[in-house]
């Protein structure tokens, strides 16, 4: 079992992460470059969260033999005995063996390095560059990256020079290695303690508020009339960019140079407006130089740029609205179903997509009414009071974990008491527990956050090839310094404990943060307890307070804005729900026409078909008589008659048929 666990998780993690990266990323229509180098990311990053328990447990195993060696001892078999206490060092069974997890550390460390501080950004700049050549492509992520590679060299430069004008340090490799990870940990602290800070609040606060009645049904009312908004932005803009492209095909004819450029812009354009513009295309006029005035590879270059944004962000406003409509839709049936007598779920709508005949057995509508009207209030109760615990525990933490003696830190107590009596088990549990909550934390605020359509995560297989690279630089900067912060926590960092001790493996790669005075003992100490300023301006929703003052829609109870939105998403989900009832009532119409007169008007045409056969051969035998061309005529208008009563379709005339609503003009038509 000493390998088995490392290597079972290595195993499992790459699962995860590329189940994780299927959910919001598209495997067909994205680069496979992006798609590697993004699961090469996420992996790693989790790869280091899942394997630090490991690292700690074989850490505390390693001191027990370092203590046993240095006193008369025995060997006995998977553990050591201390001859004269009798005390015995148990193996722990994820022990991994010495020499592995220094190169392990090692590789995964600087190839995450390596990916957010050169490959990602680069790739960015590929992914969105317009260029129509790989060379134009990585011309253009050059020139971007080259102001972004220099503040790293200016920054790196600055802490080479203050170690160069001390004269209490000799400038050697393994130094300048401990300056660069301090650079990049300083950083990463910076910004983890803000996203901290915000999901140790808004993460207990969600699931106590998802336990709230007509809580999650009035957001959902507020993102319909958000999306509404983005998604008319997102098709008005997309229309404007189509017009630029069709009056750009128009003028670059099949003959001119720059024609292979349009093309590529072209097939990046839905297949309603390529056929379009392909009706209206004349490939057989020629161009001339002199008359019109064309657009440059330049002004092109920026055309495709903005055709990929737009249809992209198309796509993804059209997918998020269905999947918001049906939210809706069930969370307006939770509520109705909460008075239910029969205590049955039902479904206003079915489901659109084929459900799993074993769910549908065991998840029948009798335990989907106690589940979703009784059991999960309680159930999101108990688990928010349960995260807010951790996130106290976190807050108290942060704040005490370089108070050595007493222990003040309550993560570093739980370790410490399990250290005594070598529970391996417990320890590893504690570890995980905690780091998964710290990583909860942190990856989710990643996972939430917007900037404008700069940045955006879009679950559903919608998040653009640049959302997702950044992402990965994400991760990757944050993970290094969450995992110093945990083992400060836990004080298995020598420099927070403060004790002459074995580090471990983690700590060992990392150098020795001395050579940077201010930063091992002050900023690694003092910069973390700032937590708790962020946790109170979460609370109080400071920061969407502001952002609600800016002109920015912020869901706020106490809002008047917020209402008002409220009140046109209601109006909105409303008519979308009316448009699909009369949708689904002329579906199961249709459905019973055919099922009444199906057969009836089968055997109606045969017959017909029948006599148009007999009249046919009958006029053909007898073209002498003038009467046969209207017996084969009257026979033809008999079964055009026929045909169109069998295709006509019931009208309905309900009330809500006759409507002005310009929202429902396609279902009324």
């Amino acid at each position: 079992m000493s390998g088995a666990a490392l290597g079972l998780e290595i195993v499992f993690v790459f699962f995860l992460a590329l189940f994780l990266l299927h959910r919001y990323g598209d495997f067909k229509k994205q680069h496979r470059l992006v798609i590697i180098a993004t699961l090469l990311a996420w992996y790693l990053c989790f790869l280091i969260v899942f394997i630090l328990p490991l690292d700690v447990s074989t850490t505390i195993y390693n001191r027990c033999k370092l203590a046993v060696n240095s006193s008369p001892a025995e060997s006995n078999g998977s553990y050591v005995t201390l001859a004269p206490s009798k005390q015995k060092c148990f193996k722990p069974w994820s022990y991994i063996p010495d020499g592995i997890m220094p190169i392990f550390w090692r590789v995964v460390y600087w190839t995450s390095q390596f990916l957010t501080w050169i490959l990602l950004p680069f790739m960015q700049s590929y992914a969105r560059s317009g260029g129509f050549s790989i060379t134009g492509k990585i011309k253009t992520a050059l020139i971007e990256n080259a102001i972004y590679y220099g503040t790293y060299l200016l920054i790196f430069g600055a802490f080479l020079i203050y170690v160069a004008v001390n004269p209490n340090f000799n400038l050697q490799w393994n130094q300048l290695q401990t300056i660069g990870i301090a650079a990049a940990n300083t950083w990463g602290l910076f910004l983890l303690v803000l996203l901290l800070g915000y999901g140790l609040v808004e993460i207990p606060r969600s699931h106590w508020n998802g336990a709230k009645r007509g809580y999650l049904l009035m957001k959902a009312y507020f993102k319909a009339a958000k999306l509404m908004t983005e998604k008319a932005d997102a098709e008005e803009n997309l229309e404007d960019i189509m017009e630029e492209v069709r009056k750009v095909s128009e003028s670059i004819k099949y003959n001119h140079p720059l024609r292979k450029c349009v093309d590529t812009i072209l097939k990046k354009c839905p297949t309603e407006y390529q056929e379009r513009m392909g009706r209206n295309m004349d490939d057989y006029e020629d161009f001339d130089e002199r008359q019109n005035s064309y657009p440059s590879e330049k002004s092109l270059a920026k055309l495709h740029k903005q055709v990929i944004y737009s249809v992209q962000r198309h796509r993804r406003t059209q997918v998020q609205w269905q999947i918001l409509l049906e939210q809706a839709f069930y969370l307006e049936d939770v509520a109705k179903n909460e008075s239910s007598a029969t205590r049955q779920f039902v479904h206003t709508f079915h489901s659109q997509e084929p459900e799993n005949k074993i769910i549908q057995y065991f998840y029948t509508p009798t335990v989907e009414w106690y589940w979703e009207c009784l059991l999960r209030p309680w159930f999101y109760r108990v688990l928010a009071v349960v995260l807010a615990t951790f996130s106290v525990i976190v807050v108290w933490s942060e704040c005490t974990f370089f108070s050595t003696n007493p222990v003040l830190s309550l993560f570093a107590v739980f370790i410490q008491l399990a250290e005594k009596t070598y529970n391996y088990i417990y320890i590893e549990m504690a570890c995980f527990l905690t780091i998964f909550f710290l990583s909860i934390c942190v990856y989710s605020t990643v996972f939430r956050i917007r900037v404008f359509n700069y940045y955006y995560l879009a679950s559903h297989h919608q998040t653009d090839a640049y959302s997702l690279l950044f992402s990965g630089m994400l991760f990757c900067r944050l993970t290094p310094p969450l995992c110093l912060n945990f083992l400060g926590l836990t004080h298995m960092d020598a420099t927070i404990s403060h004790k002459n001790t074995q580090p471990t493996a983690y700590t060992s790669i990392m150098g020795s943060m001395r050579v940077l005075s201010f930063v091992a003992d002050g900023f690694y100490i003092y910069y973390p307890m700032l937590v708790v300023i962020l946790c109170i301006a979460t609370y109080f929703s400071l920061g969407t307070r502001c952002l609600n003052l800016l002109g920015f829609q912020q869901f706020m109870g106490d809002s008047e804005m917020t209402s008002d939105l409220i009140d046109e998403g209601k109006e909105l989900i409303r008519r979308e729900k009316r448009k699909r009832q009369r949708q689904e009532e002329g579906e199961n119409r249709r459905r019973e026409w055919k099922e009444r007169y199906g057969n009836r008007d089968d055997s109606t045409r045969s017959r017909a078909v029948h006599t148009d056969q007999k009249e046919s051969s009958f006029s053909e035998t007898n073209a002498s008589r003038p009467l046969s061309k209207y017996t084969r005529s009257n026979g033809r208008t008999e079964r055009d008659r026929i045909e169109l009563l069998q295709d006509a379709e019931p009208l309905d005339f309900n009330a809500d048929s006759v409507n002005d609503d310009p929202l429902e003009s396609d279902s009324g038509r």
